[in-house]
């Protein structure tokens, strides 16, 4: 229980974990057809970026 409160095997996650969602709900609305192709691709990248910031934060040293 304990390591539930705790977050489990998505403590320290979460930002990767929503940025993936993130990403497929904006693939997603593409297909359905809610947003073009230029809101997906910007969707996209900024959610990227933010994947790979927190991963340089995690790993300071270097890539």
């Amino acid at each position: 229980m304990k390591k539930f409160i705790k977050g489990g095997w998505c403590a320290g996650r979460r930002t990767y974990i929503t940025s993936l969602v993130g990403i497929i709900s904006a693939i997603a609305a593409f297909f359905v057809g809610d947003v073009d192709l230029f809101v997906t691709l910007q969707t996209v990248f900024t959610l990227s970026s933010i994947y790979f910031v927190r991963k340089k934060m995690d790993n300071p040293g270097g890539w």
